[in-house]
């Protein structure tokens, strides 16, 4: 039977590798911002509260790298949200199934309201968000909804719930660019607390999911942790442990992280470990440090000042204009949202911004047709 990153991670300890990332001296900084080639292991270095004080030569090389593989370019998509039924209770999100609130989920007619918006300000990348309700919301209503827009977006990613590999082979085959899964948290022995009822409580299906859409040959897959959530240091070491694993496995796949720090959202709790502006700037240019190849996204959960100042320093996407409730658009601008947009600001200044920084807006990066079934 073929192993699968469950096997690797349960080689690892939460609390030796929290006290390894504590340990790490500024000799060792020093060491692993001088070679070329990072380990895994310096990853976890170069995110310790030692390298903080280095972050100034940290952001230099981010910048100079990302530049030398991505150009002066950055890709901007925004997300449509399908649905926020959900069967799943979550501390922290808004669309929890023990939140009373009113549940919507867009007919087609209504997905092709919404995706039409999108294309008319310029996005040819959607990505398709929906809360885990596995029996209304399901790979049948996904597909339909991208048979919906098929024709106004070359580029279509999905954030969804974990899905069996059968249905990430019927995504791929209805082309599918990337599938985003999250984590949350790698904390196992704290997992359930956030997560006491509903499919997602299962960490050991959440985490093997990765490994199933590497195996039905999705084109890309995005992983992340929901940072504020627990030590942001020590889940971001396991994260990028996962993307390690991923890379040699299914090594014809291209990856992609994401940086979700916890929001506001209707009956949610404060985060339980703070993140700041600093820190998350470490953390991305740490990324960019270890793995040269990968596409670092940053939302509109983040506001809009370190936005622009993050633009040169790693970041090759961005997310512009975002609703984050079903029907956000044109079809129900004041349904609950799943947390609350910090960067409020339009398309047009966002693009604005991005040019007036010397930077390139890109629509898209991947066709269909540029891809060959795999």
């Amino acid at each position: 039977m073929q192993k699968t990153f469950k096997d690797i991670f349960s080689k690892y300890d939460w609390n030796q590798i929290k006290k390894k990332i504590e340990g790490t001296t500024a000799k060792e900084v020093e060491l692993a911002l001088m070679k070329e080639k990072k380990t895994i292991w310096d990853f976890l270095t170069l995110i310790s509260p030692a390298a903080s004080p280095y972050l100034e030569p940290m952001a230099q090389q981010s910048h100079r790298i990302t530049i030398q593989r991505f150009g002066m370019t950055m890709q901007l998509y925004a997300p449509l949200y399908l649905s926020n039924v959900c069967h799943n209770i979550c501390t922290y999100c808004g669309f929890s199934m023990d939140n009373a609130i009113r549940r919507r989920t867009l007919s087609p007619a209504e997905i092709a309201l919404e995706a039409q918006a999108l294309r008319t300000m310029g996005f040819q990348h959607v990505l398709l968000v929906s809360g885990e309700a596995n029996h209304s919301v399901n790979t049948a209503y996904f597909i339909e909804a991208i048979q919906q827009i098929e024709h106004l977006f070359p580029q279509i990613s999905i954030e969804v719930q974990p899905l069996d590999i059968d249905d990430y082979r019927q995504l791929h085959q209805a082309k599918v660019n990337a599938v985003l899964v999250y984590q949350e948290t790698y904390h196992k022995e704290v997992y359930k607390t956030y997560h006491p009822k509903g499919k997602k409580s299962n960490f050991d299906y959440r985490i093997e999911t990765p490994d199933r859409i590497g195996a039905a040959g999705i084109h890309k897959i995005g992983l992340g942790v929901l940072l504020g959530l627990e030590d942001w240091r020590v889940d971001s070491f396991f994260n990028a442990l996962h993307i390690d694993y991923l890379q040699k496995q299914y090594w014809r796949t291209k990856y992609s992280v994401s940086f979700p720090r916890l929001r506001p959202a209707i009956g949610t709790k404060n985060p339980n470990f703070i993140l700041e502006d600093r820190d998350l700037l470490q953390l991305i240019c740490a990324y960019r440090l270890w793995n040269p190849d990968l596409e670092l996204a940053l939302s509109t959960r983040e506001h809009a000042l370190f936005r622009d100042h993050i633009i040169p320093l790693g970041v090759t996407s961005m997310s512009a204009g975002s609703k984050t409730n079903p029907g956000g658009y044109v079809v129900e601008p004041e349904s609950l949202e799943q947390f609350e947009i910090n960067d409020d600001r339009s398309v047009e200044q966002i693009i604005k911004t991005i040019r007036t920084k010397g930077y390139q807006p890109v629509w898209k990066d991947w066709q269909p047709e540029y891809s060959s079934d795999r």
